[in-house]
């Protein structure tokens, strides 16, 4: 439990966190969002046996002073409850705009927050519109004992029926977003985003260790351990919600198109080319692709495990042809972490439950395979992977743009829509290594490259790839993403979308 579940002072910065003035509840809501509709309040209070009771003096555990307190928060804030609830238009889409109040109590949660939180989320099931959290609490009300304690149990119901009915969920991390506020409407959310400075753990200050670091209860700290996407400026939020917004309320049953080739059109005559081709550093990687096949797109950070991979970039976009929302996973070059493996299979998982294609972009010589690799889980990171692709239900569209080094590459390819530039290569292991274990001499590693098949012409003949696109300057007439095929007169099939 943390000092702000009790605290009645004014909702004002709190030097010791280092962060930016503390928003209001209204304050915060008029800074994201306009043409706000405040929600009734529910009447009476919600009991755990699933009745609905009223509160006896002091509240429910007749702890003295309680009402008192209440009252004195009512008069300061203009608020009656530690929550405000109601929709708001935020860039071009409506959303159900939960935002708490820290003059109240310490924005803590008790049983009427809990009333206020489950009727938002019914509201927002009921309408099919995105909950976004402005978060700013210091946990549960510890004058409600615990049933204060079960509103969590209840929150994450709610999320967890919200999210069943595939609507995101966002939440903005404010000044203060400790305690259970922290572990069910904040890091419960589909994106988490922060505000620069603000206080974010589940301990508050009070109640740390009195040698605990105070730079790892931030916003920052907790985007370095992959539990927040980003860390957005006070000015930037509005637009960085309503870009959120916009992407993830965009559903498709189309598959994307691979986008076509950025490098060499021709393709390598031995295995070896194949290889240097793919490892040449002048070889286009992932964030060009991404350039050029997105006009606006955002990222999604971390594996919610303690962990991030800068070789994964994962988030979504606006398909530069048409404008609709597709989702990327892209590995960037290097050897893939456990991280990047678990972050991209968060990304799979959301797209898939808010239907939106993804397309994968796959170049690494391998997952990592150092000890720390070994220690943070790279078999049941990968393993989790090849189960999220396995189980979408929506599109999956991967083009190899570089080295697809065994499993760690295979992870992130659809079984049955990959797709290949001519400056790649895909391999059961890379042939270096592949010769060292069968005890070859180096001079030997040309001839087993070819003896692999791992040229993208050979990838199309095995049957691995659907086809190998083609720069689109080479050939103007034919839309982005055409296959070359396989040698001789039989065509790839075009590909899809």
């Amino acid at each position: 439990m943390t000092e702000g579940a009790a605290a009645e002072g004014p909702a004002a910065r709190d030097p010791a966190a280092g962060g930016s003035r503390r928003w209001t509840a209204r304050e915060a809501i008029s800074r994201v969002g306009t043409g706000f509709t405040e929600l009734p309040a529910p009447t009476g209070t919600y009991a755990p046996t699933g009745t609905y009771e009223p509160d006896g003096p002091d509240g429910p555990l007749s702890w003295q002073g309680y009402d008192a307190a209440r009252a004195r928060a009512a008069d300061r804030t203009g608020e009656e409850e530690s929550v405000v609830c109601g929709t708001a238009t935020l860039g071009t889409a409506t959303a159900v705009l939960i935002s708490f109040e820290f003059g109240f109590l310490g924005g803590s949660l008790g049983r009427r927050t809990g009333d206020r939180l489950e009727a938002a989320h019914t509201y927002a099931r009921t309408h099919r519109l995105p909950v976004v959290s402005l978060v700013a609490t210091g946990g549960s009300r510890m004058q409600e004992g615990m049933l204060a304690l079960v509103q969590l149990q209840r929150v994450a119901r709610q999320s967890a029926l919200t999210r069943a009915a595939r609507l995101p969920q966002i939440a903005v991390l404010r000044d203060p977003t400790t305690g259970g506020g922290w572990a069910t409407l904040g890091a419960g959310a589909d994106v988490v985003l922060a505000l620069p400075g603000a206080q974010v753990g589940f301990a508050g200050s009070r109640v740390r260790p009195p040698d605990a670091d105070p730079a790892a209860y931030t916003a920052e700290a907790q985007l370095t351990a992959g539990a927040v996407d980003a860390v957005v400026p006070e000015p930037e939020l509005p637009g960085a919600l309503a870009r959120w917004l916009r992407l993830l309320g965009d559903p498709s049953a189309d598959p994307a198109p691979p986008p076509p080739a950025l490098g060499d059109a021709g393709l390598p005559d031995t295995g070896w080319e194949a290889v240097h081709r793919a490892r040449s550093a002048r070889r286009p990687r992932a964030p060009v692709y991404l350039d050029a096949y997105f006009t606006e797109r955002v990222e999604i950070s971390g594996d919610r495990c303690g962990g991030t991979d800068e070789g994964m970039l994962c988030g979504f976009g606006a398909r530069a042809q048409d404008g609709r929302t597709v989702a990327f996973a892209a590995q960037t070059g290097t050897a893939t972490r456990p991280a990047g493996y678990r972050t991209a299979a968060r990304l799979v998982r959301l797209a898939d439950r808010l239907r939106i294609p993804v397309l994968t972009l796959v170049d690494t010589p391998g997952a990592a395979n150092d000890a720390e690799a070994e220690r943070r889980g790279a078999g049941a990171a990968i393993a989790d992977l090849f189960a999220a692709v396995a189980a979408a239900r929506t599109p999956v569209t991967t083009l190899l743009i570089g080295e697809g080094g065994s499993g760690g590459a295979l992870a992130l390819a659809a079984p049955d829509n990959t797709w290949a530039t001519p400056d790649s290569y895909f391999s059961v292991i890379a042939p270096d290594l592949a010769a060292a274990i069968l005890k070859r001499p180096t001079e030997e590693v040309r001839a087993t490259a070819g003896q692999l098949r791992i040229r993208p012409q050979d990838l199309v003949e095995l049957g691995v790839v659907r086809g190998i696109v083609r720069p689109a300057r080479s050939r103007p007439p034919s839309p982005p993403g055409a296959a070359l095929g396989p040698p001789g007169p039989a065509a790839a099939p075009p590909p899809p979308g």
